[in-house]
């Protein structure tokens, strides 16, 4: 029985906000949205962008497409290298690796930027696979996103032992929809009561104990 462990990549990898928020603003000043403040903003670190972008300014998808595309106008050249891994991740992905544990990534993020960001921090050695969301409608949800994971590693749910870990309630729901369970961290960007809502398997509040729980799985 394989132990496979699928990692969200922006608040639970990488502390990625400053280079989102940043490229966030560009698009909202670009298409003279109303102003919002860096804080109000990190609600957009982890969903699907598009779909964050329609819901939270109420703009149509067409509009929504273009912002999106303003935003990855700076974020690609600029803003995927404003991030840092979180403290004790390097460590984190080693150990369990030793472990035999089978890990991937499950992002929201297209699938070729979860990938530069990786490569940037040397961390795709510690992935059998990495996904992303593709083009146009082409895994736009988070329970997409997990389920292709899930294909590419040929997982069998009734042989193998599967969790997601992930920072936001979108990853509990897109765990749940494929009827996995998730364990959530506050050490990213989503509130405590937004994650004890939707109940995970866990919250931790460290990477260390992150480590420490996983280990005990």
């Amino acid at each position: 029985m394989r132990k496979i462990i699928l990692f969200d990549l922006d608040g639970t990898l990488i502390e990625s906000g400053e280079g989102i928020v940043k490229s966030l603003q560009y698009a909202i000043d670009k298409l003279k949205l109303p102003y919002q403040t860096d804080e109000a903003l990190q609600v957009f670190i982890g969903p699907p962008l598009l779909e964050q972008f329609m819901s939270y300014f109420k703009i149509s998808e067409e509009k929504g497409k273009k912002a999106v595309e303003l935003y990855h106008d700076r974020y690609h050249p600029i803003g995927l290298f404003e991030s840092k891994p979180y403290d004790g991740i390097d460590f984190l992905l080693k150990k369990l690796q030793e472990e035999n544990y089978v890990l991937g990534v499950a992002s929201s993020k297209p699938e070729y930027l979860v990938k530069e960001v990786l490569e940037h921090f040397d961390f795709t050695q510690y992935f059998e696979v990495i996904v992303g969301s593709g083009e146009g409608s082409l895994r736009n949800t988070k329970s997409a996103v997990i389920k292709e994971a899930l294909s590419r590693l040929s997982a069998d749910k009734s042989a193998d032992q599967v969790w997601m870990v992930g920072d936001k309630e979108h990853d509990v729901l897109g765990a749940r929809e494929e009827e996995i369970p998730c364990i959530s961290v506050l050490y990213g960007y989503g509130p405590k009561e937004e994650l004890e809502a939707v109940q995970p398997l866990k919250i931790v509040d460290s990477t260390q104990e992150l480590l420490d729980y996983l280990l005990r799985l």
